[in-house]
């Protein structure tokens, strides 16, 4: 018996079996890198979305201080005129 013959179908089987094996993985790594980009994506707003609050609560805690300011000017004034009636 001479295994010659059938080498060339064993060998064809083998690499179909490789060739659908190697579609389904590169198929399962497009739809992996989809969602990986998707999330790249969500983090990356999320991100802007922090950067914005943190820019936000600086400004507010900027006004804050301001307001904080002009009160203590404005007590320290009050007190100065105080003073001065009572001299």
């Amino acid at each position: 018996m001479d295994a010659r013959p059938l080498a060339p179908t064993v060998e064809a089987r083998k690499l179909h079996a490789m060739g659908r094996a190697l579609a389904l993985t590169g198929l399962a790594m497009m739809l992996g890198g989809c969602g990986l980009a998707g999330s790249g994506a969500a983090t990356t707003t999320a991100a802007q979305s922090a950067a914005q609050q943190a820019a936000e609560a600086k400004r507010t805690e900027d006004r804050v201080r301001q307001q904080l300011d002009a009160a203590n000017q404005q007590a320290e004034s009050q007190r100065r005129a105080a003073e001065a009636a009572e001299q």
